[in-house]
């Protein structure tokens, strides 16, 4: 094809009943690699006469090695999937780039995370769906800004499948799974609750936890070891602080929990260790274009890194993990395999690394290729190595790093996520998201990774991520203690309520994971699967469906779900609670024609029996029927592939007033157990009326009357009701005071124009959080509270360039006829503070002013007035949409123009060098530029760093004493125009 020709793709039908390939042309069918997405090699077949042409046809254009892909949808189609990415449920207006990224502290507006998934499910506007995978591991862009229409480019060749058009979303994801493999089966123990932190130090901590737990009557299944429980960072060993860990593992088996242990990629580069003399000898580590191993810095220090694409090097593995395990580990946790590496511009290994691949997956390859598949490839290699220590157990294997097709190998987490009320509300989506991209096992950090959460924050996602596939609370090392019982007996009682409601539900969760790895489908799904024809239903963020059962948060907090208005799809969805409604937790409801199985509330899995009671809640359709499923197997092992197991297909059906419950059907070869079965059938507003008999026999249950059933709804509805009102909700702690106060907030305060939204952190020295440009709808810098954004402090006393948190002793917010501003003042040592203003001009609001300084403090006792070396350093860290189209341009002094591209990584301008007064950053693809416009008799030095997805341009003041009267300052303003 000649560059910039577009025209429309070749096709081939493939496996799967609606399911079709696109290539580029004919040769690069013929050319094509083998798919490391599929779980199993794709039968080719031509396509037949008739009716086997595919309704959307891709667009393909080859611009050089650029292949860009454009599928053009009807107005009004919906946009999902992506994978592991950040922001709202609908991406229709969001860019991802599916590029494995160490994204520590990231926000809505992050582009790359620490997963790939080219993935995108279309909804089109009569509730029809399709999804597109661009079936390629290289770095790939997924944009979805233009509204009803999908692109793809990647600086590669690759073929595009097509599943669908389906009739239903839940078709297409089911297809996809059909074709990337489905989730395999957990180990039961893997669905209860999990605790981390980074890190419990020692056996006795751990110890000390996993009791706690018991005694406060909290339910937990597993405790997670970080980092720190190794020897100086080395894999595969223990510090004296875990002397003997199979001993503490036995510990914990006897109180009913299992243990999790971390193993990083980065092995320390260091001859007498074992681990790293082993995979010397085998010639495993990913090498340099010399041949010689490639040596990054990590945690242990200098690290090799094993070269997973290779079968030499995953065997090699898989025996360390086999071997590891023989130490009591119940379960391995891959951390840092993006791969991540420390102190390189791109936070991973060059591109021109080598991998020695095996020939059936690509063959030998520089890094770009297999960049995106390391993190699956280790997590398989863990996989099978847990497998080969204990066959007869199910391995459980958890990673940050991975691509589509994973979920065959590992679950997910969604990283290093933050301590605060939108890093609650995005997780909601974030899990639907990896549902829909074929992965079911996912769950966050509850109560956010990095920073400090307060009571409520916690609680309420306590109360939300209880009923996530993965449930496992997290947290980073100096944060404050985020065990449950750690934020107030309120608090404890929310986080105790939450976690014995997920118990009671295992017996259904369990069930949706079986149906998952046998089916495909997913385990959460969005609130429109439900109605895919209701547009209203698209965008909803709080609220998921578990099946049958709808779960309705709030991530409001000044509203609890139950203040909460509520958009349920079409049908008959009835409320019910097991006793424990409190306005922290979310409201359950059952859809019509539905029976949902319930179990006991329980402290850890491993206290249930066969024979224990089993509960079925009930809520009759239209017609008066009802039915549901159970699984039901040893909850570990593999006895179930061989018909070693009970699924269970109760109905229930109302003839004459009496509703008769039974067995419809059963498979596999078990017994049913000898149990008590209770029949709960919902009458609307929290009311049931119950009954009880033995399983497997018909139970039946006379109805009350329509009179009946109107007193038992209101004298329910009543007593719900007085129960809100008697429960004390979590304290609010975090609301932020006045406009004029000492108070040292983390929630953003805006600034408004007709043209900006700029948000600030006052807490955090200060820092600018997001700036977006309303006309054109493009977010420039985009941070969380913690890490990059807009920053400022003393270079002087900070060369490293890391950031300088400081105090805020006073701030203040005008709104005048003439602007919108916020001042802060920060105390930043050595007796100086650190003074800004941003404002925002009313008679100009397409203009963003900042006037920073720092002066000697006030009071302060100098030797001639005159404070230390001062230097006042401005490093704002602005986004990259397309990290391959952006040019930074200006005039130098001395007058020449320049233009500097992404592949310089980083420069310094000073004297006539330096921009005179005027810099833009340039997108060529949005036609956009940034203009940012300074005083140059202020500003001393210009510098610029280009990482992967972000640009630093820094302005530096000289480097001088301070005194009151000669404060150093830099007054400077941003602005967005259009590209000439």
């Amino acid at each position: 094809m000649a560059a910039s020709e577009k025209e429309a793709m070749v096709w081939v039908r493939i496996l799967e009943e609606g399911v079709f390939r696109f290539d580029a042309s004919e040769a690069a069918r013929a050319a094509a690699g083998p798919s490391l997405s599929f779980a199993v090699p794709r039968r080719r077949e031509e396509p037949r006469a008739g009716g086997d042409r595919p309704a959307i046809v891709p667009v393909c254009e080859v611009v050089g090695d650029v292949q860009r892909v454009v599928v053009e949808l009807p107005s009004g189609t919906s946009f999902y999937g992506t994978g592991e990415s950040s922001g709202p449920l609908e991406r229709t207006g969001k860019l991802v780039i599916a590029w494995n990224t160490d994204a520590w502290d990231y926000g809505p507006g992050t582009t790359s995370l620490y997963q790939s998934h080219p993935w995108v499910l279309a909804v089109l506007p009569d509730g029809k769906a399709l999804g597109v995978l661009a079936d390629t591991t290289c770095r790939c862009e997924i944009d979805l800004r233009q509204e009803s229409t999908m692109k793809f480019s990647a600086s590669c060749t690759y073929p595009v499948i097509v599943f669908g058009p389906f009739n239903t979303p839940s078709e297409v994801t089911t297809s996809l799974s059909h074709a990337i493999g489905t989730v395999s089966m957990p180990p039961k123990w893997s669905l209860g609750y999990h605790q981390c932190r980074y890190s419990y130090d020692s056996s006795e901590k751990v110890l000390q936890v996993v009791k706690t737990f018991r005694e406060r009557g909290i339910p937990c299944d597993v405790v997670w070891m970080d980092i720190d429980y190794m020897d100086g960072f080395r894999c595969f060993t223990f510090s004296h602080r875990f002397p003997d860990p199979k001993c503490m593992v036995n510990d914990l088996h006897s109180i009913g929990c299992k243990a999790i242990w971390m193993l990083d990629p980065g092995i320390k580069n260091e001859s007498g260790y074992f681990v790293f003399d082993s995979g010397s000898e085998s010639d495993v580590w990913v090498q340099k274009e010399d041949k010689q191993p490639f040596v990054g810095e990590v945690w242990p220090g200098y690290c090799v890194f094993p070269d997973f694409t290779c079968e030499r090097a995953r065997s090699w593995w898989s025996g360390l993990v086999r071997q590891f395990v023989s130490n009591g580990v119940d379960g391995l946790w891959n951390d840092m395999n993006e791969p991540a590496v420390f102190n390189t511009a791109t936070k991973t290994m060059p591109e021109s690394n080598i991998h020695r691949g095996d020939a059936n997956i690509g063959g030998h390859q520089n890094h770009p290729y297999y960049h995106n598949v390391y993190g699956m490839l280790m997590a398989k290699s863990t996989y099978e190595g847990m497998k080969l220590a204990n066959s007869a157990k199910r391995p459980f294997v958890l990673t940050r790093a991975g691509f589509i097709g994973q979920q065959r190998y590992a679950a997910m987490w969604t990283g290093d996520n933050v301590s605060n009320w939108e890093h609650l509300h995005m997780s909601i989506a974030m899990v639907l998201q990896l549902g829909l991209s074929g992965q079911p096992f996912a769950g966050p950090d509850i109560g956010g990774f990095a920073g400090n959460a307060t009571p409520k924050l916690f609680g309420r996602w306590m109360g939300v991520g209880a009923l996530f596939p993965f449930s496992r609370g997290h947290s980073d090392k100096g944060s404050l203690d985020h065990e449950p019982w750690s934020f107030g007996e309120e608090c404890e009682e929310v986080c105790r309520l939450a976690l014995l409601r997920r118990y009671r539900l295992l017996p259904h969760i369990y069930t949706l994971f079986y149906l998952s790895h046998t089916n495909g489908t997913p385990v959460t799904a969005p609130v429109y699967f439900a109605d895919p024809q209701d547009l209203e239903l698209r965008k909803i963020e709080t609220s998921f469906l578990l099946g049958s059962l709808l779960v309705c948060a709030s991530t409001c907090p000044d509203k609890g779900a139950h203040e909460s208005a509520q958009k349920l799809p079409k049908g008959i969805w009835l409320p019910f609670d097991f006793g424990d409604s409190h306005p922290d937790l979310p409201m359950m409801y059952l859809r019509g024609g539905a029976v949902l199985p319930i179990g006991l509330p329980l402290k850890h899995v491993g206290e249930a029996k066969l024979d224990d009671d089993l509960s079925l809640i009930i809520a009759l359709d239209e017609n008066g029927k009802a039915e549901g499923v159970l699984f039901e197997d040893d909850g570990d092992g593999y006895e179930f592939l061989q018909g070693n197991y009970l699924l269970t297909y109760y109905v229930a059906e109302l003839h004459s007033s009496v509703v008769t419950v039974k067995v419809a059907r059963t498979e596999g070869s078990w017994k049913r157990p000898n149990r008590n079965l209770k029949i709960n059938i919902l009458l609307g507003g929290g009311a049931m009326v119950s009954t009880h008999g033995i399983d497997g026999e018909d139970i039946h249950l006379t109805m009350p009357t329509e009179s009946e059933v109107s007193s038992l709804v209101a004298t329910s509805e009543l007593e719900l009701k007085k129960r809100f009102e008697m429960i004390q909700p979590i304290p609010d702690i975090d609301k932020p005071l006045g406009k004029e106060v000492a108070e040292l907030s983390e929630i953003p305060i805006d600034l408004n124009s007709e043209d900006w939204l700029v948000k600030v952190v006052p807490q955090i020295g200060g820092r600018i959080i997001s700036m977006t440009h309303l006309p054109s709808d493009s977010q420039w810098l985009h941070s969380t509270n913690r890490i990059n954004g807009y920053e400022e402090y003393n270079a002087a006393e900070d060369t490293a360039g890391c950031t300088e948190e400081y105090k805020v002793i006073r701030r203040y917010r005008e709104q005048s006829g003439k602007e919108e501003s916020i001042c802060l003042e920060g105390d930043i040592g050595g007796g100086l503070v650190l003074q800004r203003q941003i404002s925002i001009c009313k008679e100009n609001p397409k203009i963003v002013k900042i006037d920073s300084s720092i002066r000697a403090k006030q009071g302060a006792d100098h030797s001639g007035g005159f404070s230390g070396l001062a230097c006042l350093r401005v490093r704002p860290s602005f986004i990259l949409q397309y990290p391959t189209e952006v040019s930074v341009v200006f005039t130098a002094s001395n007058g020449i123009k320049r233009e500097i591209l992404p592949d310089s990584r980083e420069l310094t301008f000073e004297g006539d060098l330096r921009p005179n007064g005027e810099w833009m950053l340039v997108d060529k693809r949005t036609n956009l530029s940034l203009v940012n416009c300074f005083n140059l008799s202020q500003v001393s030095i210009c510098k610029l760093h280009w990482g992967t997805d972000h640009l630093n341009m820094e302005l530096w003041s000289e480097q001088r004493s301070v005194s009151k009267d000669k404060p150093l300052r830099i007054c400077h303003h941003y602005e967005v125009r259009k590209i000439n």
